[in-house]
């Protein structure tokens, strides 16, 4: 099947590397025009012009980057059919009284103010059209914390929650909003997330795995092309764990 997301236009945010490229890629597969943002410009441009769609730099706790971002997509295109927030960011592990105050600001204005923004400025316009799929990636830290990584979690908690407030909000106007709560995968935050990158804390990351193994960008498409597309049009509100297991 190659046309599940048929003439259906996506905004991705955080799409030019990791899980938001992987998306990127799959919802161009599935017949999506893709519109890539992300703080890396180039990577946008570099993936936009792989896939056919269109690229724009934007910061997503900025909330002059959205109302730019969604002035333009709905100007050129008319509607957005379908949001991705995927966009984020982790502070080191470390004990949680030692993470910067500024460090923690940013953490939580890159994976939950941005939610709240893309609301404003995206929101409005799927509640005219009457449609709209939203899918906002968590993390299986929000479901079943790890240690020294406290306000990360505490911010892929607050997106399962809100995701499934904004569900309940947003059904009579026909929009969907659902999660995927993938585990670490050969992203650029993986190193991020273990503190170090060695064959030894890898295998210890990986025993947690049932399945072995860690999130890729494709499993992560996979799962995205199905919520965003009209095969999903009964689920809203899910936070679907993508995980091989981790969280049982």
């Amino acid at each position: 099947m190659t046309d599940r997301l048929k003439d259906k236009v996506a905004l991705v945010t955080g799409g030019a590397s990791g899980f938001g490229l992987g998306i990127v890629r799959a919802f161009a597969a599935q017949g999506a025009y893709v519109v890539v943002a992300d703080l890396d410009g180039g990577g946008a441009e570099d993936a936009a012009r792989e896939i056919g769609g269109d690229a724009m730099r934007m910061d997503v706790s900025k909330d002059a980057d959205w109302r730019d971002v969604a002035t333009r997509v709905l100007d050129d295109r008319g509607r957005i059919d379908v949001l991705v927030n995927n966009a984020g960011i982790t502070h080191l592990p470390q004990p949680m009284e030692e993470v910067e105050e500024a460090e923690f600001d940013r953490v939580l204005a890159v994976n939950a103010k941005s939610v709240y923004l893309s609301a404003r400025h995206v929101v409005p316009a799927m509640k005219r059209a009457g449609a709209g799929a939203i899918l906002n990636v968590a993390s299986t830290a929000g479901v079943s914390p790890r240690p020294r990584l406290n306000w990360y979690n505490a911010s892929k908690g607050w997106m399962i929650t809100a995701t499934k407030a904004m569900a309940v909000e947003l059904a009579p106007h026909g929009v969907r909003v659902n999660a995927i709560n993938p585990v670490a995968g050969e992203t650029p935050l993986l190193k991020s997330f273990m503190g170090e990158d060695t064959p030894e804390v890898r295998a210890k990351f990986l025993s947690t795995i049932p399945l072995g193994r860690f999130s890729t960008p494709e499993d992560m498409g996979h799962a995205a092309v199905f919520l965003c597309s009209d095969e999903a049009s009964m689920v809203t509100g899910v936070a679907m764990e993508v995980d091989g297991g981790r969280c049982i």
